[in-house]
């Protein structure tokens, strides 16, 4: 009987405080699923939005080119001078690239385009 008596009623509230805790650990989970879940979803976004962007460039710059090709044919009057010419100045460029540039002028690029877009989200939180 003493035993209950110094108790104080402590082992009535730890059942309440284990079912709390394990309330609490199931939340922080299903908030840590629903974070990944949105930041997947922004991921998936982003990477189709600039797929698409990335195609339609892409057929912008072809038909830019078949359009100069054709606009230098006719001025040239010729038949294939004008496409040889637009050949031939992506042929310098490739050779610019190739010889010319350094891979760390492109990192730099890299680096100053990706800068610290991990923590992006810190960031946000802490103006909020």
């Amino acid at each position: 009987m003493a035993l209950q008596q110094e108790d104080n009623g402590t082992r009535e509230r730890n059942p309440h405080l284990m079912e709390n805790l394990m309330g609490y650990v199931d939340t922080r989970i299903d908030i840590i699923r629903l974070e990944i879940q949105e930041k997947l979803k922004a991921a998936f976004v982003g990477t189709i939005h600039g797929v698409l962007l990335g195609v339609i460039a892409f057929m912008v710059l072809i038909f830019l080119n078949i359009f100069l090709g054709l606009l230098l044919n006719h001025l040239l009057d010729s038949s294939f001078w004008g496409f040889g010419i637009v050949a031939l100045f992506y042929i310098i460029l490739l050779l610019i690239l190739v010889v010319g540039l350094d891979k760390k002028v492109f990192q730099g690029v890299a680096d100053k385009a990706f800068d610290n877009t991990i923590y992006k989200s810190d960031k946000r939180e802490k103006q909020l």
